[in-house]
């Protein structure tokens, strides 16, 4: 089968027949449709995470059809279905994270298309008990992005309890997500770009946000709660600078620039700093079941598997008009059927 490989960090990725792999007890063997690119596969890529499992077929955000299930799979899936891989891929289930239902901070936990194979390829292997049923809305190209941007960012959003006034730092695509979600729930929406993004803020503005400016301006009123998806550690103190009395800043991100120093005054108020790690697996329930009503929107652009370094380029110059998927192999024409019926009411198209 074909895969893009990460030889080593700093590196491009090289194009490469490998073994199609065979599903272990309890995992699957998925055909890939479509895996999305994820701003930590360039962090992947540029080394600033330490010790991925080289060599590395990356990829977090995949969904696809089970073509084979290994021996003692959960019953809950059959040949056939479609199915989608997070980036959370397995956990020992035995440590004290995992025992009080955190186990997205399990010490021993597995990584999809970090240390272990991800999408990046014709095929892949999953444990089952991690991968999650697609909703029937979204085609592939559709929800790909949905896997980590929107799991995880969901996670982050919930971090924010009831804050009804919401400010998000940095509107790509996590953001522009959770903001569906946000203002599905009747949240007011700030939005913070880089300065002088007038496009960007227009966008903002058009979806729905109450004000829309620039990182270095203050929010028109104090926010209950800020997210930063954006890896700015700067962020962090310009953000508390606009919270009220009690409001928290959400760091959503897996790597960050180190955050500088900031007058306690600012924290002061019992105002929070948090972070979010990886996502859990009751967090893919809940996302999954708002999504499909809201609807929640994806906007991609697409690339062949043989591609894959010429997306991570054009993500990392920020010269992309939507979230970044890869199309691997191409459903049959009765899927093809389907998935662009769903892809037109997923983006508001007419039938």
């Amino acid at each position: 089968m074909r895969a893009m490989v990460l030889d080593r960090p700093k590196q491009p990725l090289q194009l490469r027949a490998v073994p199609k792999p065979k599903p272990d007890r309890g995992q699957l063997l998925v055909r890939v449709n479509a895996c999305a690119i994820c701003r930590t596969d360039l962090h992947v890529v540029a080394g600033e995470l330490p010790d991925p499992k080289l060599p590395l077929i990356l990829g977090h955000q995949v969904g696809g059809r089970v073509e084979q299930i290994g021996k003692d799979a959960p019953s809950n899936f059959a040949i056939g279905d479609r199915v989608g891989i997070p980036w959370l891929g397995w956990t020992d289930g035995d440590c004290a994270y995992c025992r009080s239902g955190r186990e997205n901070l399990c010490d021993n936990a597995l990584f999809t298309g970090y240390t272990i194979a991800g999408g990046y390829a014709d095929f892949t292997v999953a444990d089952a008990r991690y991968c999650f049923h697609l909703p029937d809305r979204y085609d592939d190209v559709q929800v790909a992005p949905l896997l980590c941007a929107g799991l995880i960012g969901y996670r982050s959003y919930r971090k924010t309890g009831g804050a009804q006034r919401l400010g998000i730092y940095g509107f790509g695509n996590a953001a522009h997500l959770i903001a569906q979600i946000a203002l599905y729930e009747g949240r007011e929406l700030f939005v913070f770009t880089r300065p002088g993004d007038n496009a960007t803020q227009e966008n903002a503005r058009q979806l729905g946000a109450v004000w829309a400016g620039g990182s270095d301006e203050m929010p028109p009123k104090r926010l209950d709660a800020a997210i930063i998806f954006a890896s700015v550690g700067p962020l962090v103190p310009a953000a508390l600078r606009g919270l009220a009395k009690g409001g928290a800043v959400v760091c959503g991100g897996i790597h960050m620039t180190d955050i500088p120093s900031f007058p306690y005054a600012d924290l002061w108020e019992e105002r929070v700093i948090t972070s979010v790690a990886n996502l859990t697996r009751r967090d893919g329930d809940d996302f999954f079941a708002i999504a499909p009503r809201v609807p929640v929107r994806t906007h991609t652009e697409t690339f062949l598997l043989e591609e894959a370094n010429t997306a991570l380029d054009r993500f990392r110059a920020g010269k992309l008009n939507g979230a970044p998927v890869l199309v691997v192999n191409r459903a049959a024409p009765s899927e093809v059927a389907a998935m662009d019926l769903n892809s037109r009411e997923s983006s508001g198209e007419p039938r």
